[in-house]
């Protein structure tokens, strides 16, 4: 055995064992802590859709975060006139606070003494009238520009920090582009809960209430029950729209509040007007600590307060200057108490009271100590996956690729025989080197990411079938055994390395262009590519070239399918041009309804909510219809899943977020249904701006594929060639949609994968033929251009039918067994497998002879390199 041979054997052991090694975290869970502190702590990961958990996108609100610093330097900027006891009015509206003194030396005294020591502030305007001085304070510019840039940074460190506390293992917190912040929180029980504590802003102030205003009240209240009398508005009305319809009843530097009490006795929430001065006299911002105690009088859990001691020294100063007067202890624009200032209270020491359960006390703590927000969040996406659905997925997508697996090893080991069984054991290869590789880059498996694997699979015998259909032809040409095997890999490697790296060009726009899950995909299926031009090229021929050395005959039997097939492909090419006309101008309709909302848009790309909701009996869809139309909700559609006790339920929404709709249809639901037992296995809510981003996203990343194949076959072939295949392609890309369109299903950003990953098929199998006419070209064997064609397509026959068989095994399978959830993506798959095999036949070659009208090309030295 050769030197050489010997090396390749010896790097494919050593492979085989780092792998394992790469694997150990991942499949022996009971390692010792110190193997994954300072050996290797690479680990496969379940996705949320896997193991169940929430995925949040939040975006915070930029202008109440410019809002709440200006107001915190202002506090400031108070205090040191007070101490200096200066005689002023103040009036403050957004991020411009005006002041007015009454004598000049106050007026001086501001201007020269007090602002010089505020940079973050900028004076804009000053003015002096009839003994009036007038200054206009803003946030400087530069001021501005900071906050802007690192207000995400804060947001993922307050969040981050209340994780830690909550006590989430594995969660991923970070930004998204300039202005969101993404969260994910696997493997979580109550995710209601951790969305609560994670989204609330938790901004802490005390207000002063104004007791004279307090006086006319009653007149308030009557005013709201006038209000909700007449329609104009809903008792539980958001605040903003209570403070414009009651502007009249608010003196100026005043503003309107609800006190939120719960009725110890009925448990109903009561809400009461209360009018408090619109400055806060302290904030959260000076909070040291916040922990959970226990009234010993009430025996009621309440929330105990330390300020630092800046903030102890202001909360002295206020109550002070304010005993006899109540103040309002304020949490996200809530009054939870107001309770009378008896004394000057020292030591830096508050409370909140609230009638508040344990675990409410306990998460309101949690939050003020992990520090509030620095501003509003919106979560603009949700996506929560219960555990039970996550493992039915698991369970139904393994099931679904021993299928596929086991289809394809049958297929392949009885076809090819020996060689079969070789490329078999190149695909086991080929997926335990993937998931090595996913371990090593602490990827995270999702649902997606099977179907990459399961795919990557049917896919991979792609690479073992043209060596095997190449070894055939050069058996036929009268080569022995050996020198057809090597001839056959000499031949057919450039045609393997064109077709994956199409593929991978796919790969890499979904990953750019793609979120969440689809990224997954996107990486499963480039490293199987990557993984699978090694297994297939390097790792079956040291088989051959073992058995070669060492002196052993080897006869290669194949079964063949279509024996010298010899069909007229290119007398078809009208017919077919006349349907994928047809076809092609169905998909153009499907996709001008899609942009104008009249297609089955999913809400990926509408914005709104798709719930999955498990009966406890078989629902009764006409039932549910109705009630839930007869309680308002609009814009739904509702899918009965067969078998499984299961309703989808999907409303489109415009809304930025819709966390509270999703809870008044679930309630409404379950309040109508009792019989049913609705339970939420699984929700996506997606708000109108991530919708807007997901679907330019996907216009992007197929227009990207496109150009990125086109560029590259322009470069291996020529640009004809290029623009045939991105033609052909496009063909199979609006085929599929069509299709899609006319059966009612759902487009989604799963039916964008599934059409990003056809095209790179359908790619696969135009360049192979491509390939093949090139090949012909070259050897200047034809000089009509149709019996070019017919004999390129006739000889490379056998290999697109049993890729195309092969490849159908895995999508076939995920459709019958991978579940509901990747049902539709599935039946995408399969759909574009087969338009994609048809279109490389029919297709792609009439179109290069029409760009090269007619005549056979001259290939340059370039074009004919490889």
């Amino acid at each position: 055995m050769s030197a050489k041979l010997k090396l390749k054997i010896g790097l494919l052991i050593f492979l085989i064992i780092f792998a394992g090694f790469l694997l150990l975290p991942t499949f022996v869970p009971n390692l010792p802590p110190w193997f994954k502190k300072y050996v290797y702590r690479g680990e496969l990961k379940l996705g949320l859709d896997l193991k169940g958990g929430v995925h949040l996108i939040l975006q915070p609100d930029i202008k109440k975060a410019l809002e709440t610093q200006f107001e915190d330097y202002i506090q400031d900027v108070k205090m040191d006139l007070s101490k200096a006891e200066i005689n002023f009015e103040l009036s403050l509206k957004g991020i411009k606070a005006v002041f007015k003194f009454f004598n000049p030396k106050d007026a001086n005294y501001f201007k020269n003494q007090v602002l010089p020591n505020y940079k973050e502030l900028k004076l804009v305007k000053e003015r002096a009238k009839e003994g009036v001085f007038t200054f206009v304070v803003t946030l400087s510019p530069d001021r501005i520009a900071y906050i802007k840039k690192n207000i995400l940074n804060q947001v993922v460190e307050v969040i981050r920090n209340r994780i830690d506390q909550f006590g989430v293992a594995e969660a991923v917190v970070t930004t998204e582009g300039s202005d969101k912040v993404v969260v994910q929180l696997p493997g979580l029980k109550n995710p209601k809960r951790a969305i609560r504590v994670i989204g609330q802003t938790a901004q802490l102030e005390f207000h002063l209430v104004d007791e004279d205003a307090m006086r006319n009240i009653d007149k308030i209240k009557l005013a709201m029950e006038a209000l909700i009398k007449e329609g104009k508005i809903k008792p539980n009305a958001p605040l903003k729209k209570w403070r414009e319809l009651l502007s009249q009843y608010i003196p100026e530097g005043d503003a309107l509040y609800f006190l939120v009490k719960k009725d110890r006795r009925t448990g109903r929430i009561i809400r009461e007007p209360i009018i408090l001065k619109k400055q806060a006299v302290l904030t959260g911002s000076y909070l040291k600590d916040a922990r959970v105690r226990i009234d010993p009088r009430t025996n009621q859990p309440y929330v105990w307060l330390e300020f630092d001691s800046r903030g102890a020294k202001i909360f002295e100063h206020i109550t002070a200057e304010n005993v006899g007067r109540r103040l309002a202890i304020v949490l996200d624009n809530v009054v939870k108490s107001a309770p009378v200032i008896r004394e000057k209270i020292s030591g830096g020491e508050a409370q909140i009271t609230g009638d508040f359960t344990m675990q409410e006390a306990s998460d309101l703590a949690l939050v003020l100590r992990a520090g509030a927000l620095p501003a509003p969040v919106k979560i603009v996406q949700n996506i929560t996956i219960g555990p039970s659905l996550g493992k039915d997925s698991i369970k139904k997508g393994i099931i679904a690729g021993l299928i596929g697996a086991a289809a394809v090893i049958i297929f392949t080991s009885i076809y090819y025989r020996v060689s079969g069984v070789i490329a078999v054991f190149a695909l086991i290869l080929n997926v335990y080197f993937l998931l090595a590789l996913l371990s090593a880059f602490q990827a995270t498996l999702t649902l997606p990411g099977i179907a990459g694997i399961i795919l990557s699979i049917g896919m991979g015998v792609d690479s073992n079938v043209l060596i095997f259909e190449r070894i055939r032809e050069e058996l036929k040409l009268g080569r022995t055994g050996y020198s057809a095997i090597f001839q056959g890999y000499s031949q057919a490697f450039w045609t393997i390395f064109d077709a994956h790296i199409t593929v991978l060009i796919t790969s890499l726009i979904l990953f750019i262009f793609g979120t969440g899950p689809i990224r997954g995909f996107a990486v499963t299926l480039s490293i199987s590519i990557v993984v699978n031009l090694f297994t297939a090229i390097f790792v079956t021929k040291i088989f051959y070239e073992y058995m070669y050395e060492k002196g052993k005959e080897f006869k290669i039997k194949f079964f063949e399918l279509i024996k010298n097939p010899n069909f007229d492909f290119m007398k078809y090419k009208k017919v077919c041009a006349i349907i994928s006309a047809g076809l092609c101008m169905l998909g153009i309709i499907g996709t001008i309804q899609a942009f104008r909302g009249k297609a089955n848009l999913g809400i990926d790309f509408t914005g709104g909510t798709l719930l999955y909701l498990k009966t406890s009996v078989p629902p009764k869809l006409d039932k549910i219809r109705k009630v839930l139309a007869d309680n308002g909700v609009k814009d739904f559609t509702l899918q009965d899943v067969k078998g499984e006790n299961m309703v989808l339920l999907k409303i489109k929404s415009s809304k930025e977020t819709l966390t509270k709709d999703v809870e008044r249809v679930v309630s409404i639901l379950k309040k109508n249904f009792p019989e049913y037992k609705f339970k939420v296995l699984a929700k996506e809510e997606i708000g109108a701006v991530i919708s807007k981003e997901l679907r330019n996203k996907a216009i992007f990343a197929i227009i990207g594929a496109l150009i990125g194949i086109i560029l590259y076959l322009s470069f291996r072939f020529n640009f004809n060639f290029g623009v045939s295949a991105g033609i052909a392609t496009f063909h199979d890309v609006l085929v599929t949609i069509g299709i899609f369109y006319i059966l009612g299903k759902e487009i989604n950003l799963l039916f964008i994968t599934a059409l990003l990953t056809l095209a790179g098929y359908s790619l696969t199998d135009t360049v192979v033929i491509f390939d093949r006419i090139r090949e012909n070209i070259i050897k200047k064997r034809f000089k009509d251009f149709d019996k070019l064609i017919n004999a390129s397509i006739n000889e490379m026959l056998a290999r697109t039918l049993i890729t195309s068989l092969t490849t159908l095994f895995g999508s076939v399978s995920l459709l019958l067994f991978g579940g509901i959830v990747i049902r539709d993506f599935a039946l995408a798959l399969t759909i574009g497998f087969i338009v994609g095999t048809y279109s490389s036949i029919f297709i792609a070659s009439p179109i290069l002879k029409i760009l090269h009208k007619g005549k056979i090309p001259t290939l340059t030295a370039r074009e004919s390199l490889f």
